[in-house]
């Protein structure tokens, strides 16, 4: 148990038997009034967000979340096998838990696995990866009518909007989070 005092981001909490994680908190002491929280929770298992006000200094249940550096090995049917580089413990983690972040995940890349009491909650990256476009269009010199932008296919698969000035076989860094082309790596 903790208080609404206590509370960090990435904090996950137990809500009326779900997990949350806290993605941004604010303490509010208004002129009149007692003081409270203001919280953004995001659920673990759904990633349905939600707004969530406590009164200062409330009890809220916390739940212990293991997260551990894991290395991705490969895909076996819908699971994703991650092996922990320090007990060699292979971890098979289903595609609906790993969601989006198949699209940017390589052989032999590390992320963060998340479990509670054994069961994969989220996987999670380094906020940008290096990536190298397999297929794009060739960009027009002066070709300004779709806002500078072209799609690429990266390696893994997924698409994504690139600059018209590169080209396949160029390695990008693409942002994690939202899919968005960063920079170009030399």
């Amino acid at each position: 148990m903790a208080t609404t005092n206590d509370l960090k981001n990435g904090m996950v909490l137990n809500l009326e038997g779900q997990l949350w994680t806290v993605v941004e908190f604010q303490h509010v002491k208004p002129g009149k009034g007692p003081a409270f929280v203001r919280t953004k929770l995001k659920n673990v298992m759904s990633g349905k967000t939600v707004d969530k006000t406590f009164n200062a200094g409330t009890k809220v249940e916390t739940s212990n979340v293991d997260r551990r550096t894991m290395q991705y090995l490969y895909k076996d049917g819908d699971d994703f096998v991650f092996m922990d580089g320090k007990t060699f413990e292979q971890l098979n983690v289903h595609s609906d838990v790993v969601g989006t972040s198949a699209d940017y995940m390589l052989e032999n890349q590390d992320a963060v696995v998340a479990t509670h009491e054994g069961t994969p909650l989220f996987v999670e990256l380094p906020a940008s990866v290096e990536l190298t476009i397999t297929y794009t269009e060739p960009g027009l010199q002066g070709d300004r009518s779709t806002g500078g932008t072209k799609p690429a296919t990266l390696e893994t698969g997924a698409q994504i909007q690139v600059p018209l000035f590169l080209e396949t076989g160029t390695k990008v860094k693409v942002d994690t989070r939202d899919g968005s082309y960063l920079s170009r790596v030399n």
